[in-house]
Formats: structure tokens, C-alpha cells, sequence
């Protein structure tokens, strides 16, 4: 699930005329939007500007591997309209609120790369087993408006009880 109180606002398009217009058409999705198999066109979760985090609780704690981020293809979409997708990313592990997070990654997604990409953790598998996971978009490709994120996916194995 997605602790609200600790991910970033969502982008609600009101500035302008035109955005309004844009808004009308296209109604934002909420942040559990990048838990679900859906990655069409238009089918993700819009934080408001060029950074912003998701804090994403697990079912049990986990001994984090892997993590899976999603943006639709440049492919799919018109030329320069991928500007939206996150760029710079780190990965926190926690267990309990208030809890000093432990980094356990940055990465690059690249949008000349397939659109599902992978990245390993640091010590993967981490010798400490995390209950929630925080994905940090430190920068997206040049959209000063909001950063968009379509699946996001934890990979690791269960820890025992």
C-alpha cells in the first residue's frame, strides 16, 4: 500500500485556461496508481513538480533486492512528450516510522532504454529486512510541472517471522 501522509503531493493541473481545458479530459490518478498492471497511455500517478517521493509499505518485511520502475515508451508517444519521466532516483529501505532511513540505491532511468527497468540494490540482498520502501525522484527529463510514474515494483524475499 502507499502512505499518503509521507508521498508527495499529487499534481493537480489549474494554472492556466488551457490546463483546465487538459484537466477536463484527464482526471490525476492517485499514487497507488503505480502499484497496479495497468501502464497505459496516461494510466500514472503525477507528483506535483521535478521531485517528490512514494513511500510504499510492504506486507511483510523484505530483504530488498531489486526495483522495477515503469514510464510509457518514447516509442508510444509523440516526439518530446516523455519529459515527464523520472530521471534521477534513489531507493530508501525503512521498518518504523521516525526510524533513520537506510539508502539502498540510486539510479538513472534512461528513456532511450526499454520503458520497464530494473535496478539492483546496494548489497542486494540486504543483510536487514525493511518493511517500506521510499522511491525518491530527485530530477525528472525536463518537465517543470509535475513527474509522472507509471509502475513501480519491490523485489526481495520475505523475511522469516
Amino acid at each position: 500500500t502507499i502512505d499518503l501522509q509521507r508521498t508527495s503531493k499529487t499534481y493537480s493541473c489549474k494554472e492556466t485556461w488551457d490546463c483546465r481545458l487538459f484537466a477536463f479530459f484527464f482526471t490525476a490518478k492517485p499514487p497507488r496508481t503505480i502499484l497496479q498492471p495497468d501502464v497505459s497511455e496516461g494510466n500514472c500517478w503525477a507528483l506535483e513538480g521535478r521531485q517528490g517521493q512514494v513511500v510504499i509499505r510492504l506486507l511483510a518485511r523484505v530483504h530488498l533486492t531489486t526495483v522495477t520502475v515503469q514510464h510509457i515508451s518514447k516509442h508510444a508517444v509523440p516526439p518530446g512528450t516523455v519529459t515527464s519521466a523520472p530521471r534521477d532516483i534513489a531507493v530508501f529501505g525503512g521498518d518504523a516510522d521516525g526510524e533513520e532511513e537506510t539508502l539502498l540505491g540510486t539510479f538513472t532511468y534512461d528513456v532511450d532504454r526499454e520503458s520497464l527497468q530494473t535496478f539492483p540494490l546496494q548489497n542486494a540482498p540486504f543483510p536487514r529486512a525493511f518493511s517500506y520502501l521510499k522511491l525518491l525522484v530527485k530530477s525528472n527529463w525536463g518537465n517543470p510541472a509535475y513527474t509522472c510514474i507509471y509502475q513501480v515494483q519491490v523485489h526481495g524475499k520475505r523475511a522469516k517471522p
